[in-house]
């Protein structure tokens, strides 16, 4: 059985690849705090600093969710500056990129 800190562990690792000491200093909070929770319960707090550093849901840390939000999520970069995120990983149409570069830019 997967516990807590061992997913926390592995998602850290394969998206980002941090350590939990990094991804306990990217949610700022202290630098031992998710090895302690293999002892004791994190604050809803904490737990929560870590699923959005993480870009999951609590639920996926916890086990009760199998799919993390990148899961509806896909990155699309138009260009050097601008990044759009679609919704279900559903391809954004070139016409499209251009009109939210044009939005984006005030033109």
């Amino acid at each position: 059985m997967t516990t807590l800190v061992d997913r926390i562990k592995s998602t850290a690792k394969s998206k980002y690849g941090w350590n939990l000491k990094t991804t306990a200093q990217k949610a700022g909070i202290g630098v031992n705090s998710i090895y302690r929770w293999k002892e004791q319960t994190p604050t809803t707090e904490s737990l929560q600093k870590v699923a959005n550093v993480l870009d999951v849901s609590v639920d996926y840390l916890l086990g009760n969710d199998s799919k993390t939000n990148s899961d509806t999520k896909k990155i699309v970069d138009i260009d050097d500056d601008t990044v759009l995120l679609s919704f279900d990983g559903k391809p954004i149409p070139e016409e499209d990129k251009e009109l939210f570069k044009r939005l984006l830019r005030g033109k």
